[in-house]
């Protein structure tokens, strides 16, 4: 469904590539999604071709293109370790430029969401960058390095009780540093919205998914006229 296009980062010019995908019916706005550690692999092509079809036009930005064009980990510990050590390469300054890139790419309202590392960088989006309507994120673990910074739009948290990697209290510093902002808890684990994984969770992942297209809708993601 969707196409590969070029955009270039507001961090440093670099062109980046990025998968695009149109809603053939109606748009509802725009969305930037963004990556987990993996890349931007078939399961997030999904996902973007997923949200196209509820009306949205996204753009999933690939930020590791610096470090390895048309990079795309699987499941196994090799690809996880190098996963890690790309998003630990990866500037957080930068990943803001780009993702100020594919927002600037958007016809407005535009939105944000992001799942593992994508979901601290949704974080660090709705904090800085410009042009977002609204923000979710999902499970991310290093949202806690960015909690000094207040998102300037709605945002939405999405956590899963028995996440391992990400353990309850640094998800009460969050809370604690951000009252107001809603933290939503799902009985599942890392990564619950991926059918790759072991916590794959169909009812936990369809009802985050609800909560961020109502979100989206609350602000300004309304059916476009025909």
């Amino acid at each position: 469904m969707g196409e590969t296009i070029r955009l270039a980062s507001g961090f440093d010019g670099f062109e980046l590539a990025a998968y695009r995908v149109r809603p053939a019916d109606a748009r509802r706005g725009g969305l930037v999604l963004v990556q987990e550690i993996f890349g931007v692999t078939d399961h997030i092509r999904e996902l973007a071709d997923s949200f196209a079809d509820d009306g949205y036009e996204v753009i999933a930005p690939s930020l590791y293109d610096r470090l390895e064009r048309g990079f795309e980990a699987d499941y196994g510990q090799e690809a996880i370790a190098k996963g890690v050590k790309y998003s630990q390469e990866t500037p957080w300054d930068q990943v803001a430029g780009d993702l100020q890139a594919a927002v600037d790419a958007l016809k407005p309202p535009v939105f944000v969401t992001g799942f593992c590392w994508g979901g601290a960088a949704t974080w660090l989006a709705a904090c800085r960058c410009t042009g977002l309507s609204a923000a979710s994120a999902f499970y991310g673990r290093r949202i806690r390095e960015l909690k000094s910074e207040t998102p300037k739009v709605p945002i939405i948290l999405h956590f899963g009780k028995t996440d391992a990697s990400i353990p309850p209290e640094r998800i009460d510093e969050i809370a604690a540093a951000h009252p107001d902002i809603p933290i939503h808890m799902y009985d599942a684990g890392h990564g619950f919205v991926s059918d790759r994984r072991a916590d794959y969770d169909a009812d936990c992942a369809r009802l985050a998914r609800l909560r961020t297209l109502a979100l989206f809708a609350n602000n300004g993601g309304g059916r476009s006229s025909v």
